[in-house]
């Protein structure tokens, strides 16, 4: 094989990588693959990804380069045949509440398109179809207007275009008109007027400014044509303040409205304007097309009662209402007393017991009523008043509104849920937009079905002639992209889906499908697990996408445990033989027949069905349940489910089936409401029983234990306050007086204060990637020259966080409390990482196994 059709990687050592030498060969679908630890994202993102996406940026000009993310020169002495190269991970979902499944794949732009030019209006009052509005209907309609109403014509000559429009302006000047309004202020075109080229603008001219009255028909006819005439069938109407105030017996409106009439778009029954249709009216990231109330999220934060009382089963007595079972303050206890005498209700009666009025007053307030109240003073004499009660959710509500602390707003928020938008119901957008209809359908009701579902419905839609030539191009386009949704797994998903909201394995296929649509050739791509979380059902579909992406000429990487994606590779790289230190060597590589035919690869001997996964003899009995009745939730048909307690139960089914639903969003919610008075809001169900039989619940997933560097596995797991506690009880730390804060290099005192506990110092390089050096100070220990020279065993603290655990677990074997916690992390794993291991370079599975050592290892 010629040298240009390979990648030839020569002495890499990133991380534990062993000075190994690969040759992949190009243009092919290359799997590597090996235990965890063992150096795979080590050679395929951070060294052939960084040192591919190092040499792209380095080809740019300085100038571009100081505006993009430059990474560092991995560790290796030569890579030879790299493409761009493009990654596509599990870390870089987007958490923006304004990115969906729809706008991550492009496709609702593609729906935009079409609804803005066969989109069918209507109005968004009556429902009926807009119909065509002449120059006599819009006169007629501004003639509505009170009398003593000021107002200017416009005609809107350029509407969100770039440009300078100089030779426009130049034109209007020639033919007269003497103002225009451009990007909403009032200029005059006799003054000099520069717009950028590079943005949008919009240009409207002023046709003529008159107050209404009873003659002005003809004045204003004659304008209102000359707008239409200039402006392509369009013409606003704005709406100034009177002058003086106002005058005239009736009230004038808001001033600064702006009305917009079309030739094309008005509603003849209720007289309804609609702007003309462009992709921007549909658009839920922009003011044309978003919803005014919520500016296109879709919900808002509430007030939410059953975060209020979260455990319905508990009494006033027993703190039902959490808010006030939570305060100091005396006021709540004596409302409390007041409000059940007035009502003549039984403290110790359960909430979900109490009348609906009752609970309705605690609520929401007493309605005007006044509550009698006595209380004793500090000085022990009784005291009375009577007061009405405005209710717990307007007492939260308006102090949310009202308060200017940061803390305040956060505490309150602990009672608020996300609620749909009561306005658009959710869909984001204007009513007028809502109301285009394509096929009998609006857009945010295709963006609601599922990937699936949505590619028949284009399949079946029924357009006229010219419909279908104007839209041909973009339906094409369209069901392309829905079944590259589909073909990775993910046709289960609806467009309207929040890219928030998406596991790290469903969001890597949904970028993974969207490079597919962009068709790109000769690029180098490197996947990490696409498979994990998918159905076998749906591996096949999977495999089928990574062979077509490798069709169109592009090299695919993929970092995999899959077998059957290992069987499909035409090249697999095996790395081992462990993990940590024990790995970062090249074990076998080849087709998958030559590495099952080398002795020492594990995965090998599990392809060749020497070694597998042993199924118990013995199976635990179930010592109860915990039963879920109706649940709802999302997909969830109303089902009714027993989970087993004290045995290892999984919940399985294929991808989009509504697992995580039913476990995260019903189960673990309801669970920790009723036992930890948790604020979470659970799925919709009709009841769970059997909680008696758990006093816990622990959610342990994926998410990182730290955001920073300084975070790490000893931290995360509590085992470092144990190590710092024995080095201070050393001979030497005594003498000198030092306590376990002295070892800790988040605080000052023994961290080295040049690096502030770091170890390293960054350097900003501007347009080249930022440097980080070790401390000089330090030499990358974190801690000063005294804190140092403590010892334990001949090693300093800094030595402990640099051994990998199971270097720690020898070394601390004869201390029960600091060898418990690094036993768990060894069983679950992790015996290869760090003590001392920055948080950030952890994969989304170490760390939920960093989480699960930290509860096995807790005391029960």
């Amino acid at each position: 094989m010629s040298q240009s059709n390979e990648i030839v990687v020569s002495g890499a050592r990133e991380h534990n990588l062993r000075d190994i030498d690969v040759r992949l060969p190009r243009n092919s679908l290359i799997v590597i693959t090996g235990l965890s630890g063992s150096g795979k994202s080590s050679l395929a993102f951070d060294t052939i990804y960084a040192e591919g996406q190092r040499r792209y940026v380095e080809s740019l000009s300085a100038y571009a380069r100081q505006f993009l993310g430059q990474m560092d020169k991995p560790d290796v002495d030569s890579i030879e045949g790299l493409s761009p190269a493009i990654s596509i991970d599990q870390k870089t979902t987007s958490r923006n509440p304004r990115s969906t499944v729809g706008t991550v794949t492009e496709i609702y732009d593609y729906l935009r398109l079409l609804w803005a030019r066969i989109g069918h209006p209507h109005c968004p009052n009556c429902g009926r179809p807009i119909a065509a509005q002449s120059a006599e209907q819009i006169i007629d309609q501004v003639m509505t207007l009170p009398d003593g109403t000021r107002f200017m014509v416009l005609a809107p000559v350029v509407r969100g275009r770039k440009g300078e429009y100089g030779k426009l302006l130049d034109e209007l000047r020639a033919d007269g008109y003497t103002r225009v309004k451009v990007d909403g202020e009032l200029r005059r075109l006799e003054e000099e007027i520069e717009l950028d080229k590079k943005f949008k603008h919009d240009i409207s001219v002023v046709i003529d400014r008159l107050m209404m009255r009873g003659d002005l028909r003809k004045r204003l006819a004659d304008s209102i044509e000359t707008a239409v005439g200039i402006a392509e069938g369009m013409v606003e109407v704005e709406l100034v303040p009177p002058e003086g105030g106002g005058s005239g017996t009736e009230v004038p409106p808001t001033a600064g409205e702006v009305r917009t009439y079309s030739e094309r778009f008005a509603c003849l029954h209720c007289g309804t304007s609609m702007p003309e249709l462009e992709p921007r009216m549909f658009s839920f990231n922009s003011p044309h097309g978003a919803c005014p109330r919520c500016t296109g999220l879709g919900s808002q934060m509430e007030i939410d009662p059953e975060l209020i009382v979260p455990d319905p089963s508990l009494s006033l007595g027993e703190g039902a209402i959490l808010p006030w079972s939570t305060s100091a303050s005396n006021y709540y206890d004596q409302m409390t007393q007041a409000i059940a005498e007035r009502y003549e209700v039984d403290l110790e009666t359960p909430w979900e017991d109490l009348p609906e009025g009752v609970q309705d007053c605690f609520l929401y307030g007493t309605n005007g009523d006044r509550i009698y109240i006595s209380y004793r003073n500090r000085f022990g004499r009784r005291r009375s008043y009577t007061t009405t009660f405005e209710g717990i959710v307007p007492n939260l509500e308006r102090r949310y509104r009202e308060t200017d602390s940061d803390y305040s707003r956060e505490k309150i928020e602990e009672y608020m849920s996300v609620r749909p938008c009561p306005e658009c119901n959710g869909a984001r957008l204007r009513p007028e937009s809502l109301a285009v209809l394509v096929g009998g359908l609006g857009i945010h009701e295709v963006t609601r079905m599922s990937a699936h579902r949505a590619i028949d419905w284009f399949g079946g839609l029924e357009l006229t002639d010219t419909e279908r030539q104007i839209a041909r191009l973009i339906l094409r386009e369209i069901d392309e992209r829905l079944r590259f949704l589909d073909n990775v797994g993910v046709g289960y998903l609806s467009l309207e889906r929040a890219a928030g909201t998406l596991s790290g394995g469903e969001a890597q296929r949904i970028r993974l499908a969207t490079q597919i649509g962009s068709s790109l050739v000769g690029v180098l791509y490197i996947l990490d697990e696409p498979s994990i979380g998918l159905h076998q059902r749906d591996n096949a579909r999977l495999i089928a996408t990574l062979e077509r992406l490798r069709e169109l000429g592009n090299t695919v990487i993929v970092v995999e445990h899959d077998e059957g994606t290992m069987r499909a590779a035409d090249h697999v790289v095996d790395l081992g033989p462990g993990a940590g230190e024990h790995g970062g060597r090249l074990v076998a590589e080849g087709t998958v027949d030559d590495v099952m035919r080398v002795p020492d690869s594990l995965t090998g001997q599990f392809l060749a069905g020497e070694r597998e996964i042993a199924v118990p003899r013995k199976r635990r009995r179930p010592t109860g349940h915990i039963e879920i009745q109706g649940a709802e939730q999302h997909n969830l048909q109303k089902i009714d489910v027993r989970i087993p307690l004290g045995v290892f139960c999984c919940i399985t089914g294929v991808s989009g089936s509504g697992k995580s639903t039913l476990v995260n969003e019903v189960l673990y919610k309801a669970v920790a409401n009723r036992l930890h008075r948790a604020k979470t809001r659970p799925g919709a169900h009709r009841r769970i029983s059997g909680l008696e039989n758990v006093d816990k619940i622990i959610n342990i997933d994926q998410s990182p234990i730290g955001r920073t560097p300084r975070s790490n596995p000893a931290t995360y797991t509590g085992v470092f306050d144990h190590i710092r506690d024995l080095f201070s009880r050393t001979q030497e730390s005594r003498a000198r007086g030092y306590k376990p804060g002295r070892f800790s290099f988040n605080v000052k005192g023994g961290r080295c204060e040049v690096c502030r506990g770091d170890g390293q110092i960054k350097i900003e390089m501007h347009f080249l990637p930022d440097v980080y050096v070790p401390c000089e100070q330090c030499h990358g220990k974190r801690y000063n020259k005294e804190t140092l020279d403590v010892r334990f065993k001949g090693r300093t603290i800094a030595d402990v966080l640099e051994m990998p655990v199971e270097e720690a677990l020898e070394f601390f074997e004869h201390i029960p409390k600091i060898r418990r916690r690094l036993q768990t992390l060894h069983d679950v794993g992790l015996g290869y990482i760090r003590l001392g291991q920055p948080a950030t370079t952890l994969s989304g599975g170490e760390a939920q196994r960093v989480k699960l050592a930290t509860e096995l290892a807790k005391v029960a």
